[in-house]
Protein backbone atom coordinates (compact mmCIF):
# COMPACT_ATOMS: atom_id res chain seq x y z
CA UNK A 1 0.00 0.00 0.00
CA UNK A 2 2.87 2.37 0.78
CA UNK A 3 4.33 1.72 -2.68
CA UNK A 4 0.94 2.34 -4.35
CA UNK A 5 0.52 5.62 -2.50
CA UNK A 6 4.04 6.68 -3.48
CA UNK A 7 3.32 5.83 -7.13
CA UNK A 8 0.10 7.81 -7.00
CA UNK A 9 1.91 10.82 -5.61
CA UNK A 10 4.66 10.56 -8.25
CA UNK A 11 2.05 10.32 -11.04
CA UNK A 12 0.32 13.47 -9.84
CA UNK A 13 0.88 16.46 -12.12
CA UNK A 14 3.38 18.94 -10.64
CA UNK A 15 1.86 22.15 -9.35
CA UNK A 16 4.81 24.46 -9.98
CA UNK A 17 8.25 24.67 -11.54
CA UNK A 18 10.07 23.42 -8.44
CA UNK A 19 8.03 20.21 -8.44
CA UNK A 20 8.52 19.81 -12.19
CA UNK A 21 12.31 20.06 -11.90
CA UNK A 22 12.25 17.56 -9.03
CA UNK A 23 10.95 14.91 -11.47
CA UNK A 24 14.39 14.66 -13.05
CA UNK A 25 15.99 16.01 -16.25
CA UNK A 26 14.49 13.44 -18.60
CA UNK A 27 10.92 14.18 -17.57
CA UNK A 28 11.41 17.89 -17.10
CA UNK A 29 13.12 18.68 -20.42
CA UNK A 30 10.38 16.86 -22.38
CA UNK A 31 7.52 18.47 -20.46
CA UNK A 32 5.72 21.76 -21.09
CA UNK A 33 7.14 23.44 -18.00
CA UNK A 34 10.15 25.10 -19.68
CA UNK A 35 7.79 26.53 -22.28
CA UNK A 36 5.31 27.67 -19.63
CA UNK A 37 8.16 29.36 -17.76
CA UNK A 38 9.41 30.96 -20.97
CA UNK A 39 5.93 32.35 -21.66
CA UNK A 40 5.70 33.66 -18.10
CA UNK A 41 9.06 35.45 -18.33
CA UNK A 42 8.34 36.78 -21.81
CA UNK A 43 5.66 39.05 -20.33
CA UNK A 44 8.23 40.52 -17.96
CA UNK A 45 10.74 40.85 -20.80
CA UNK A 46 8.24 42.94 -22.77
CA UNK A 47 7.79 45.17 -19.73
CA UNK A 48 11.59 45.52 -19.49
CA UNK A 49 11.77 46.52 -23.16
CA UNK A 50 9.12 49.17 -22.58
CA UNK A 51 10.93 50.47 -19.51
CA UNK A 52 14.19 50.70 -21.47
CA UNK A 53 12.47 52.75 -24.16
CA UNK A 54 11.05 55.13 -21.55
CA UNK A 55 14.34 55.36 -19.69
CA UNK A 56 16.15 56.19 -22.93
CA UNK A 57 14.13 59.40 -23.04
CA UNK A 58 14.93 60.12 -19.39
CA UNK A 59 18.69 59.57 -19.56
CA UNK A 60 19.34 63.27 -19.88
CA UNK A 61 17.45 63.87 -16.64
CA UNK A 62 19.35 61.20 -14.72
CA UNK A 63 22.65 63.08 -15.20
CA UNK A 64 21.57 65.71 -12.65
CA UNK A 65 20.50 65.22 -9.03
CA UNK A 66 17.11 67.03 -9.43
CA UNK A 67 16.50 65.06 -12.59
CA UNK A 68 17.34 61.76 -10.88
CA UNK A 69 14.95 62.64 -8.05
CA UNK A 70 12.27 63.46 -10.61
CA UNK A 71 12.70 60.03 -12.24
CA UNK A 72 12.51 58.26 -8.87
CA UNK A 73 9.33 60.16 -7.92
CA UNK A 74 7.81 59.39 -11.32
CA UNK A 75 8.52 55.66 -10.87
CA UNK A 76 7.04 55.63 -7.37
CA UNK A 77 3.90 57.48 -8.46
CA UNK A 78 3.46 55.13 -11.41
CA UNK A 79 3.86 52.11 -9.14
CA UNK A 80 1.38 53.56 -6.62
CA UNK A 81 -1.26 53.97 -9.32
CA UNK A 82 -0.62 50.60 -10.97
CA UNK A 83 0.01 48.52 -7.82
CA UNK A 84 -3.50 47.08 -7.38
CA UNK A 85 -4.29 46.36 -11.07
CA UNK A 86 -0.75 45.05 -11.63
CA UNK A 87 -1.15 42.67 -8.68
CA UNK A 88 -4.47 41.46 -10.07
CA UNK A 89 -2.90 40.78 -13.44
CA UNK A 90 0.05 39.02 -11.78
CA UNK A 91 -2.28 36.73 -9.79
CA UNK A 92 -3.87 35.67 -13.07
CA UNK A 93 -0.47 35.33 -14.80
CA UNK A 94 0.73 33.02 -12.03
CA UNK A 95 -1.49 30.27 -13.42
CA UNK A 96 1.15 29.70 -16.09
CA UNK A 97 3.74 28.48 -13.58
CA UNK A 98 1.77 27.80 -10.39
CA UNK A 99 -1.40 25.73 -10.50
CA UNK A 100 -2.37 26.33 -6.90
CA UNK A 101 -5.29 28.80 -6.78
CA UNK A 102 -4.37 32.34 -5.77
CA UNK A 103 -6.95 34.25 -3.74
CA UNK A 104 -7.48 37.99 -3.81
CA UNK A 105 -6.43 39.39 -0.39
CA UNK A 106 -8.64 42.48 -0.69
CA UNK A 107 -12.03 42.96 0.93
CA UNK A 108 -14.93 42.66 -1.51
CA UNK A 109 -16.51 46.03 -2.29
CA UNK A 110 -19.81 46.08 -4.21
CA UNK A 111 -20.03 49.10 -6.55
CA UNK A 112 -18.24 51.52 -4.21
CA UNK A 113 -17.52 55.16 -4.89
CA UNK A 114 -13.99 55.91 -6.03
CA UNK A 115 -13.16 57.77 -2.81
CA UNK A 116 -14.53 54.93 -0.69
CA UNK A 117 -12.62 52.37 -2.73
CA UNK A 118 -9.36 54.32 -2.37
CA UNK A 119 -9.75 54.78 1.39
CA UNK A 120 -10.51 51.11 1.95
CA UNK A 121 -7.61 49.97 -0.22
CA UNK A 122 -5.14 52.34 1.46
CA UNK A 123 -6.10 50.88 4.83
CA UNK A 124 -5.33 47.32 3.76
CA UNK A 125 -1.90 45.81 4.34
CA UNK A 126 -2.26 43.86 1.09
CA UNK A 127 -2.22 47.13 -0.89
CA UNK A 128 1.15 48.11 0.53
CA UNK A 129 2.57 44.65 -0.18
CA UNK A 130 1.34 45.05 -3.76
CA UNK A 131 3.04 48.45 -3.92
CA UNK A 132 6.32 46.80 -2.88
CA UNK A 133 5.83 44.16 -5.56
CA UNK A 134 5.14 46.87 -8.15
CA UNK A 135 8.47 48.55 -7.29
CA UNK A 136 10.31 45.24 -7.64
CA UNK A 137 8.49 44.56 -10.91
CA UNK A 138 9.51 47.86 -12.46
CA UNK A 139 13.08 47.99 -11.15
CA UNK A 140 14.50 44.44 -10.97
CA UNK A 141 12.26 41.57 -12.11
CA UNK A 142 11.64 42.51 -15.77
CA UNK A 143 15.36 42.85 -16.50
CA UNK A 144 16.02 39.44 -14.93
CA UNK A 145 13.21 38.07 -17.11
CA UNK A 146 14.74 39.73 -20.17
CA UNK A 147 18.14 38.16 -19.47
CA UNK A 148 16.63 34.67 -19.21
CA UNK A 149 14.56 35.12 -22.37
CA UNK A 150 17.64 36.33 -24.26
CA UNK A 151 19.59 33.28 -23.02
CA UNK A 152 16.89 30.94 -24.29
CA UNK A 153 16.69 32.76 -27.63
CA UNK A 154 20.47 32.59 -28.05
CA UNK A 155 20.37 28.81 -27.55
CA UNK A 156 17.64 28.47 -30.18
CA UNK A 157 19.44 30.78 -32.62
CA UNK A 158 22.68 28.81 -32.28
CA UNK A 159 20.88 25.58 -33.12
CA UNK A 160 19.00 27.14 -36.03
CA UNK A 161 21.93 29.23 -37.37
CA UNK A 162 22.94 26.84 -40.22
CA UNK A 163 19.35 26.73 -41.46
CA UNK A 164 18.83 30.47 -41.15
CA UNK A 165 21.94 31.11 -43.27
CA UNK A 166 20.19 29.44 -46.20
CA UNK A 167 17.56 32.16 -46.24
CA UNK A 168 18.17 35.01 -48.70
CA UNK A 169 19.63 38.14 -47.18
CA UNK A 170 20.83 36.44 -43.96
CA UNK A 171 24.48 36.95 -43.16
CA UNK A 172 26.62 34.13 -41.70
CA UNK A 173 26.83 33.91 -37.93
CA UNK A 174 29.66 36.02 -36.50
CA UNK A 175 31.44 34.86 -33.34
CA UNK A 176 34.28 36.89 -31.83
CA UNK A 177 34.37 39.06 -34.94
CA UNK A 178 34.76 36.14 -37.35
CA UNK A 179 32.01 34.71 -39.56
CA UNK A 180 31.34 30.99 -39.20
CA UNK A 181 31.42 29.59 -42.72
CA UNK A 182 32.95 26.10 -42.41
CA UNK A 183 30.98 22.92 -41.75
CA UNK A 184 33.06 22.21 -38.65
CA UNK A 185 32.37 25.68 -37.34
CA UNK A 186 28.64 25.28 -37.94
CA UNK A 187 28.69 21.89 -36.18
CA UNK A 188 30.40 23.46 -33.16
CA UNK A 189 27.78 26.25 -33.10
CA UNK A 190 24.90 23.75 -33.20
CA UNK A 191 26.56 21.63 -30.50
CA UNK A 192 26.97 24.73 -28.32
CA UNK A 193 23.30 25.54 -28.82
CA UNK A 194 22.28 22.00 -27.89
CA UNK A 195 24.38 22.21 -24.72
CA UNK A 196 23.05 25.67 -23.88
CA UNK A 197 19.39 24.77 -24.47
CA UNK A 198 18.85 22.58 -21.36
CA UNK A 199 20.84 25.09 -19.32
CA UNK A 200 18.50 27.81 -20.57
CA UNK A 201 15.46 25.60 -19.84
CA UNK A 202 16.55 25.15 -16.24
CA UNK A 203 17.52 28.82 -15.86
CA UNK A 204 14.19 30.01 -17.23
CA UNK A 205 12.24 27.65 -14.98
CA UNK A 206 14.27 28.48 -11.87
CA UNK A 207 13.78 32.23 -12.37
CA UNK A 208 10.08 31.78 -13.18
CA UNK A 209 9.50 29.54 -10.15
CA UNK A 210 11.42 31.90 -7.88
CA UNK A 211 9.53 34.93 -9.16
CA UNK A 212 6.22 33.08 -8.73
CA UNK A 213 7.13 32.23 -5.14
CA UNK A 214 8.02 35.88 -4.52
CA UNK A 215 4.74 37.01 -6.06
CA UNK A 216 2.76 34.50 -4.00
CA UNK A 217 4.52 35.74 -0.86
CA UNK A 218 3.46 39.34 -1.46
CA UNK A 219 0.19 39.04 -3.38
CA UNK A 220 -1.74 36.32 -1.55
CA UNK A 221 -3.66 36.65 1.74
CA UNK A 222 -1.75 36.23 4.98
CA UNK A 223 -2.98 34.01 7.81
CA UNK A 224 -4.26 37.03 9.74
CA UNK A 225 -6.22 38.24 6.72
CA UNK A 226 -7.70 34.78 6.17
CA UNK A 227 -8.66 34.63 9.86
CA UNK A 228 -10.34 38.04 9.55
CA UNK A 229 -12.29 36.76 6.54
CA UNK A 230 -13.41 33.71 8.51
CA UNK A 231 -14.56 35.94 11.37
CA UNK A 232 -16.50 38.18 9.00
CA UNK A 233 -18.09 35.17 7.30
CA UNK A 234 -19.05 33.82 10.72
CA UNK A 235 -20.62 37.15 11.68
CA UNK A 236 -22.51 37.39 8.40
CA UNK A 237 -23.74 33.82 8.80
CA UNK A 238 -24.91 34.63 12.34
CA UNK A 239 -26.72 37.71 11.06
CA UNK A 240 -28.46 35.62 8.40
CA UNK A 241 -29.49 33.05 10.98
CA UNK A 242 -30.83 35.78 13.28
CA UNK A 243 -32.81 37.30 10.41
CA UNK A 244 -34.18 33.88 9.51
CA UNK A 245 -35.24 33.17 13.08
CA UNK A 246 -36.84 36.62 13.37
CA UNK A 247 -38.84 35.88 10.24
CA UNK A 248 -39.91 32.52 11.65
CA UNK A 249 -41.02 34.22 14.85
CA UNK A 250 -43.01 36.78 12.85
CA UNK A 251 -44.77 34.05 10.87
CA UNK A 252 -45.54 32.19 14.10
CA UNK A 253 -46.92 35.34 15.70
CA UNK A 254 -49.09 36.16 12.67
CA UNK A 255 -50.52 32.65 12.60
CA UNK A 256 -51.05 32.59 16.36
CA UNK A 257 -52.71 35.99 16.57
CA UNK A 258 -54.50 35.88 13.22
CA UNK A 259 -55.49 32.59 11.61
CA UNK A 260 -55.60 30.60 14.87
CA UNK A 261 -57.88 33.11 16.61
CA UNK A 262 -60.22 33.21 13.63
CA UNK A 263 -60.41 29.41 13.61
CA UNK A 264 -61.17 29.43 17.33
CA UNK A 265 -64.00 31.92 16.70
CA UNK A 266 -65.26 29.80 13.80
CA UNK A 267 -65.26 26.68 15.95
CA UNK A 268 -67.22 28.44 18.68
CA UNK A 269 -69.73 29.79 16.16
CA UNK A 270 -70.21 26.33 14.68
CA UNK A 271 -70.66 24.94 18.19
CA UNK A 272 -73.40 27.48 18.95
CA UNK A 273 -75.05 26.73 15.61
CA UNK A 274 -74.92 23.01 16.40
CA UNK A 275 -76.72 23.62 19.70
CA UNK A 276 -79.36 25.76 17.97
CA UNK A 277 -80.02 23.09 15.33
CA UNK A 278 -80.06 20.17 17.74
CA UNK A 279 -83.44 18.40 17.59
CA UNK A 280 -84.51 20.08 14.34
CA UNK A 281 -85.66 18.15 11.31
CA UNK A 282 -83.18 17.69 8.46
CA UNK A 283 -79.46 17.16 8.00
CA UNK A 284 -78.45 20.70 8.98
CA UNK A 285 -77.45 19.77 12.54
CA UNK A 286 -75.22 16.88 11.45
CA UNK A 287 -73.57 18.99 8.75
CA UNK A 288 -72.80 21.75 11.23
CA UNK A 289 -71.41 19.19 13.69
CA UNK A 290 -69.20 17.74 10.94
CA UNK A 291 -68.01 21.24 10.01
CA UNK A 292 -67.19 21.93 13.66
CA UNK A 293 -65.14 18.73 13.92
CA UNK A 294 -63.28 19.61 10.70
CA UNK A 295 -62.55 23.10 12.04
CA UNK A 296 -61.25 21.61 15.29
CA UNK A 297 -59.01 19.27 13.31
CA UNK A 298 -57.66 22.16 11.25
CA UNK A 299 -57.11 24.15 14.44
CA UNK A 300 -55.14 21.27 15.97
CA UNK A 301 -52.99 20.98 12.83
CA UNK A 302 -52.43 24.73 12.81
CA UNK A 303 -51.31 24.63 16.45
CA UNK A 304 -48.83 21.88 15.62
CA UNK A 305 -47.61 23.90 12.65
CA UNK A 306 -47.16 27.00 14.80
CA UNK A 307 -45.31 25.00 17.40
CA UNK A 308 -43.05 23.59 14.67
CA UNK A 309 -42.30 27.01 13.20
CA UNK A 310 -41.32 28.69 16.45
CA UNK A 311 -42.91 27.62 19.75
CA UNK A 312 -44.12 30.48 21.90
CA UNK A 313 -42.93 28.75 25.06
CA UNK A 314 -39.35 28.89 23.73
CA UNK A 315 -39.60 32.66 23.32
CA UNK A 316 -41.29 33.20 26.68
CA UNK A 317 -39.53 30.74 29.00
CA UNK A 318 -36.43 29.41 27.27
CA UNK A 319 -35.03 26.05 26.26
CA UNK A 320 -35.67 24.22 29.56
CA UNK A 321 -39.44 24.72 29.51
CA UNK A 322 -39.57 24.05 25.75
CA UNK A 323 -37.82 20.68 26.14
CA UNK A 324 -40.20 19.73 28.97
CA UNK A 325 -43.14 20.50 26.67
CA UNK A 326 -41.64 18.26 23.95
CA UNK A 327 -41.31 15.44 26.48
CA UNK A 328 -44.91 15.89 27.69
CA UNK A 329 -46.23 15.58 24.14
CA UNK A 330 -44.12 12.50 23.31
CA UNK A 331 -45.81 9.11 22.81
CA UNK A 332 -43.21 7.34 25.00
CA UNK A 333 -41.91 8.31 28.47
CA UNK A 334 -39.09 10.89 28.24
CA UNK A 335 -37.17 12.03 31.29
CA UNK A 336 -35.70 15.52 31.16
CA UNK A 337 -32.67 16.83 33.01
CA UNK A 338 -31.80 20.14 31.40
CA UNK A 339 -30.07 22.80 33.46
CA UNK A 340 -29.28 25.96 31.53
CA UNK A 341 -28.22 29.00 33.57
CA UNK A 342 -29.74 32.05 31.89
CA UNK A 343 -30.91 32.57 28.33
CA UNK A 344 -29.04 31.95 25.10
CA UNK A 345 -29.07 33.83 21.81
CA UNK A 346 -32.36 33.33 19.99
CA UNK A 347 -30.71 31.52 17.08
CA UNK A 348 -28.91 29.07 19.37
CA UNK A 349 -32.05 28.44 21.42
CA UNK A 350 -34.02 27.73 18.25
CA UNK A 351 -31.41 25.25 16.99
CA UNK A 352 -31.29 23.57 20.42
CA UNK A 353 -35.09 23.23 20.46
CA UNK A 354 -35.32 21.76 16.98
CA UNK A 355 -32.41 19.42 17.68
CA UNK A 356 -34.25 17.97 20.66
CA UNK A 357 -37.55 17.92 18.76
CA UNK A 358 -36.02 16.12 15.78
CA UNK A 359 -34.12 13.72 18.02
CA UNK A 360 -37.25 12.74 19.98
CA UNK A 361 -39.24 12.39 16.74
CA UNK A 362 -36.60 9.98 15.41
CA UNK A 363 -36.76 7.98 18.63
CA UNK A 364 -40.52 7.55 18.25
CA UNK A 365 -40.50 6.84 14.50
CA UNK A 366 -37.41 4.71 13.94
CA UNK A 367 -35.83 3.32 17.10
CA UNK A 368 -38.54 1.13 18.61
CA UNK A 369 -37.52 2.43 22.04
CA UNK A 370 -39.66 2.16 25.15
CA UNK A 371 -38.21 5.24 26.83
CA UNK A 372 -35.75 8.09 26.24
CA UNK A 373 -33.80 10.63 28.24
CA UNK A 374 -32.79 14.21 27.45
CA UNK A 375 -29.98 15.92 29.35
CA UNK A 376 -28.53 19.36 28.86
CA UNK A 377 -25.85 21.36 30.64
CA UNK A 378 -23.21 23.97 30.07
CA UNK A 379 -19.61 22.79 29.64
CA UNK A 380 -17.20 25.73 29.46
CA UNK A 381 -18.37 27.77 26.48
CA UNK A 382 -20.66 25.09 25.01
CA UNK A 383 -24.21 23.92 25.55
CA UNK A 384 -24.26 20.12 25.39
CA UNK A 385 -27.57 18.34 24.77
CA UNK A 386 -27.76 14.55 24.85
CA UNK A 387 -30.67 12.34 23.77
CA UNK A 388 -30.41 8.67 24.72
CA UNK A 389 -32.94 5.90 23.98
CA UNK A 390 -33.08 2.14 24.59
CA UNK A 391 -34.03 1.30 21.03
CA UNK A 392 -32.60 -1.01 18.38
CA UNK A 393 -29.72 1.29 17.30
CA UNK A 394 -28.17 1.29 13.86
CA UNK A 395 -29.06 4.91 13.12
CA UNK A 396 -26.88 6.91 10.73
CA UNK A 397 -27.19 10.38 9.15
CA UNK A 398 -27.87 9.05 5.67
CA UNK A 399 -30.71 6.79 6.72
CA UNK A 400 -33.54 9.18 5.88
CA UNK A 401 -34.11 10.23 9.49
CA UNK A 402 -33.32 13.92 8.92
CA UNK A 403 -30.09 13.76 10.90
CA UNK A 404 -28.01 15.16 8.02
CA UNK A 405 -30.24 18.20 7.78
CA UNK A 406 -30.07 18.59 11.55
CA UNK A 407 -26.27 18.40 11.43
CA UNK A 408 -26.22 21.13 8.78
CA UNK A 409 -28.50 23.31 10.89
CA UNK A 410 -26.32 22.82 13.96
CA UNK A 411 -23.21 23.70 11.93
CA UNK A 412 -24.76 27.01 10.84
CA UNK A 413 -24.45 28.43 14.37
CA UNK A 414 -20.97 26.95 14.87
CA UNK A 415 -22.00 23.74 16.62
CA UNK A 416 -21.54 20.06 15.87
CA UNK A 417 -23.58 16.88 16.06
CA UNK A 418 -22.30 13.44 17.09
CA UNK A 419 -24.14 10.14 16.87
CA UNK A 420 -23.33 6.82 18.55
CA UNK A 421 -25.77 4.10 17.57
CA UNK A 422 -24.39 0.53 17.53
CA UNK A 423 -26.68 -2.24 16.32
CA UNK A 424 -28.72 -3.42 19.25
CA UNK A 425 -28.61 0.03 20.87
CA UNK A 426 -28.56 2.22 22.74
CA UNK A 427 -28.56 5.31 20.51
CA UNK A 428 -26.93 8.49 21.82
CA UNK A 429 -27.31 11.78 19.98
CA UNK A 430 -25.03 14.58 21.23
CA UNK A 431 -25.46 18.19 20.12
CA UNK A 432 -22.84 20.80 21.04
CA UNK A 433 -23.75 24.46 20.53
CA UNK A 434 -21.77 27.64 21.26
CA UNK A 435 -22.76 29.47 24.42
CA UNK A 436 -23.87 32.84 23.08
CA UNK A 437 -25.79 35.02 25.57
CA UNK A 438 -28.47 37.23 23.98
CA UNK A 439 -26.27 40.36 24.14
CA UNK A 440 -23.36 38.63 22.34
CA UNK A 441 -25.21 37.23 19.37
Amino acid sequence: MGRDRGCAESDRAPGNGWQAMARGPRWFLTSAWPWRSFGYLSCGALVAAGILVVMDNWLSLVDTAPGFLTVVVAILLTDAVLAVPLAGAERRRLRLVDREPVEDPHALLVLPRMVTWALVRLGEAATWREFGYAIAFTVVLPFLDLACVVLALVAVLLIAAPVLELLPGVEPLVILGRPVTTMDGRAVVVLAGLVLLPVAAYAVTVIAAGQASFARLLLTPRDAELAARVRELTRSRTRLVDAFEAERARIERDLHDGAQQRLVALTMTLGVAELELRGTVGAGGSLVAKARREAEGVLAELRDLIRGIHPQILTDRGIEAAVVEIADRCAIPVSVRVTVPGRLAAAVEAVAYFAVSEGIANVVKHSGAARAEVTGRRLRDRLVLTIVDDGLGGAHPGGGSGLQGLADRVAVVGGRLMLRSPHGGPTELIVELPWYPPDCA
